[in-house]
Formats: C-alpha cells, sequence, structure tokens
C-alpha cells in the first residue's frame, strides 16, 4: 500500500520493543474520524485519501479517547450524534484535558440548538450530512492550513 505524505512530525522516543514485539510509530499526521456509521467512516476515508490525506477511523468516543495519540492528528472529523454519546460531550472532554486538535463536526440532524452547542465548544467548521465532497474537503484544506 502506498502512503500518501501529509505534514512530517517529529517521533517520539519510546523503547523500539515493547513485550518482545517491535513498535512502528506513524512518521505523519492523519486526520480522525469519529461516526459510527460504518459506511460513513468508509466513504470519509476514501475522500481524504484521494486527497492525500492519511485517516486514523474510530467508530466511537470511546476508541478515540484509548487511542490517545492527539499528537497525530491533523485535526478531527467528529460526528455529534455516537449511537448514545455526544460529540459535543467528546470535545468539551478534550478541551478539559488540554488536547487542542481542531474539530470539524458532521451531524445529520442539524437544529438550532446542536449548531449554537458545537459553535461554543469551539468547532473548527459545521457540516450537515450528506454534505458536498467539495464542501468537507474545503473544511478540511481550510483547518490543516493546505491547499491542493
Amino acid at each position: 500500500m502506498v502512503k500518501r505524505i501529509v505534514a512530517k512530525v517529529a517521533r517520539p522516543d519510546p523503547p523500539a520493543r515493547l513485550e518482545g514485539k517491535l513498535v512502528i510509530l506513524p512518521e505523519y499526521k492523519s486526520v480522525y474520524v469519529v461516526d459510527d456509521d460504518p459506511s460513513m467512516r468508509r466513504s470519509m476515508k476514501r475522500l481524504l485519501r484521494e486527497h492525500g490525506y492519511e485517516t486514523v477511523l474510530f467508530d466511537s468516543a470511546g476508541a478515540l479517547i484509548r487511542h490517545g495519540r492527539f499528537e497525530w492528528a491533523l485535526c478531527i472529523v467528529l460526528d455529534i450524534d455516537l449511537n448514545g454519546s455526544s460529540g459535543i460531550d467528546l470535545r468539551r472532554q478534550l478541551v478539559t484535558q488540554g488536547i487542542a486538535v481542531p474539530i470539524i463536526f458532521v451531524t445529520g440532524n442539524d437544529s438550532e440548538a446542536c449548531r449554537s452547542a458545537a459553535v461554543e465548544s469551539g468547532c473548527a467548521a459545521y457540516l450537515n450530512k450528506p454534505f458536498m465532497p467539495q464542501s468537507f474537503i474545503a473544511s478540511i484544506q481550510a483547518v490543516c492550513g493546505r491547499a491542493n
């Protein structure tokens, strides 16, 4: 598999081996996608890859928190309704923990209250599903500071 390079980052200095296994660390930053809909995750991954972005996919807020490698994220594309949990609450939790990764909210259940809560949480962008691919990529490029 050929990977496209996005942004080179310094590697941390962990031990070369962990429990007898070789540790391979990512060399480049990625767009993190958190959505409970598998087809939506695949679609966003495919679109991001077409525009030169590496992705890391998560099916829940808990999976993102367990991953914990926020220093490797260019931004986080975060579904607001995560099958019982709230992407907005997750954003607030990240801020409380001092994690300052730009957030692009996506939602299929748009409302004024939802938009207001998203903006108040400090999101970088807010998109309604289904969104146009061009709008999605333009939001990513604006947040990540890069244009194709």
